[in-house]
């Protein structure tokens, strides 16, 4: 095939394999014709290289005195970048909803009972914006080919305000199980962390395959569920079967936070560009919300049974 590469083909080395034997150090392959007269000392080779001086050598000891670059020095992701924007991330989450959980709480101590309904009417507001615009932003932040910090961001402060307004509706009628359901995602989010770091949770292709068909079935169920309650006016999810679907759920998001760690630690080591830090953020925050409404929907069954 070699001779019918253009670059290769006329390569001796190629064609000959390995009976070709290239030049020897100080030879030329096709070296000049007997008897060539040489012009002026072209020809010697006796010339010595000149000795390098003072300069030279500690321009030489200042390069190898120099530190070597690091992946943040020459714009690709380590896992510094990565830890910025997941704290970034999920930092934006935290904030603002918590402002928006404690509203009422806050208000009723101001105004009263006044406050509190002035409260919870800013906390369904928060939720249906939240929802809205979560659900635009992340579209976007999935399809988008590159990731964008400021999509990204904008993201978590509407899952802030959907998280937010979720928990202080429900804090009015299940007081202090805002609370609860943070301690709890931390709690597993924690686990899952440490049992990845010792090597015991790991993805695999079958896995993968089963947890892909799992958030089908979720999905779809979700979508029945959805219809049941718009013409009954009732739950699939209360219940013992709701019990049953919401530890299902938090197994598969826990699954989820085994691969996305899994995505930043291999992001970090191919060297990617740094602003995919923000896609591996993206990714995580997606399952540690998942995971929280999981969890809260747990607690609010078990307290209202």
């Amino acid at each position: 095939m070699a001779r019918h590469n253009i670059v290769f083909g006329r390569d001796q080395a190629v064609q000959q394999g390995r009976t070709y034997r290239g030049p020897q150090f100080g030879q030329s392959q096709d070296g000049p014709p007997s008897g060539t007269q040489w012009s002026t000392d072209f020809g010697r080779t006796d010339t010595a290289a000149p000795a390098a001086g003072p300069q030279s050598a500690e321009s030489l000891e200042s390069l190898y005195a120099r530190p070597a670059a690091t992946g943040h020095d020459t714009g690709r992701m380590t896992m510094r970048d990565a830890l910025n924007a997941i704290t970034a991330t999920l930092g934006t989450i935290v904030v603002v909803g918590f402002a928006v959980g404690v509203t009422p709480a806050a208000l009723g101590i101001i105004a009263g009972e006044q406050g509190v309904a002035i409260g919870l009417t800013i906390a369904i507001a928060a939720l249906v914006v939240g929802l809205v615009g979560g659900l635009v932003t992340a579209l976007i932040n999935i399809f988008k080919k590159k990731p964008s910090p400021i999509l990204v961001l904008a993201y978590a402060a509407f899952e802030g305000l959907l998280l937010g307004g979720l928990t202080a509706i429900l804090g009015q009628q299940f007081p202090g199980i805002g609370l609860q359901a943070v301690v709890g995602t931390l709690a597993v989010a924690g686990a899952v962390l440490v049992m990845f770091r010792l090597g015991v949770l790991r993805t695999s292709p079958v896995l993968n395959k089963i947890f892909m068909v799992a958030m089908v079935a979720y999905l779809l169920f979700g979508i029945v569920n959805i219809g049941y309650v718009m013409m009954t006016g009732g739950s699939l999810r209360d219940g013992v079967i709701g019990l049953i679907i919401g530890g299902l759920a938090v197994v598969m998001a826990s699954y989820s936070l085994v691969m996305d760690f899994e995505d930043v630690q291999r992001a970090a080591n191919s060297a990617m560009p740094r602003v995919y830090a923000w896609r591996c953020a993206f990714g995580l925050a997606v399952t540690m919300v998942w995971l929280y409404v999981e969890i809260l929907r747990i607690l609010a069954i078990l307290r209202g049974d």
